[in-house]
């Protein structure tokens, strides 16, 4: 089986050597750049299964190259590191489609750990040729054309509410803990901080239910979790 190819993305070069290394000893193919810019430069001849990708960058930033990646629906797994602590930069990094998230200090073991499990994850997404389309009443999501429609209007998802819904799809009916959907949509528990699900359930909530302080498509379990459940006022359309 052929390596892993990873790039690292990161303008301190005490902390790529050291990522490099590391990745090296598990046999992963590693090529380090510095700035932001680099990144789109080796995409092509280096084509990486995963990025290591600083957040704080010269040219442009880690947000920025991230942003770029999926509006050229590059879908390549990428790994945010980030000194800051906070849970909305966390969110902010994965909103702008990161698939996971860092910050430093951090142990190689861990970046290594995080690394597969994010490629598991990847490993295991619908490939092009699936066709997986989940109706829940007037809504419809596509697996294979990553699309969210809502009584035939295109809703904009971020990837990572896109991968929440999915998953709520895929157990429709069925009610999930908050550390389900941690391990469901990011393959790992996320420090043990589940604000970050309630957060994207929030903000899905905001984009498809008509009330988002009643819904009726993700629906609360107090003490539990969250249901995706069809409203009742449009079960004859199933």
């Amino acid at each position: 089986m052929s390596k892993y190819k990873v790039l690292v993305v990161d303008d301190e070069p005490s902390i790529s050597t050291l990522i490099e290394y590391n990745l090296k000893l598990f046999g992963f193919d590693v090529l380090c750049v510095y700035d932001g810019d680099a990144v789109f430069d080796v995409l092509t001849t280096f084509r990486p299964d995963l990025i290591v990708l600083d957040w704080m960058l010269p040219k442009q930033d880690g947000i920025e190259v991230c942003r770029k990646l999926r509006e050229q629906q590059n879908m390549v797994p990428v790994i945010m590191l980030t000194a800051m602590q906070d849970v909305h930069d966390r969110i902010t990094g994965l909103d702008n489609g990161a698939d996971d998230y860092m910050t430093k200090p951090f142990s190689p073991q861990e970046l290594i750990s995080r690394i597969q499990a994010v490629m598991r994850r990847a490993r295991s997404l619908p490939s092009a040729s699936e066709d997986q389309l989940y109706e829940i009443g007037p809504l419809q999501v596509s697996a294979d054309q990553r699309e969210v429609t809502l009584d035939g209007r295109i809703i904009e998802l971020t990837p990572k509410e896109f991968e929440l819904l999915l998953f709520l799809c895929r157990h429709r009916g069925k009610v999930l803990s908050r550390q389900q959907l941690l391990h469901g949509v990011w393959d790992y528990h996320f420090l043990g901080d589940t604000r970050i699900v309630d957060v994207h359930i929030s903000h899905l909530r905001d984009k498809l239910e008509k009330n988002a302080r009643s819904p009726e498509y993700i629906r609360t379990i107090r003490n539990v979790g969250y249901k995706l459940t069809e409203p009742a006022s449009k079960s004859n359309l199933a």
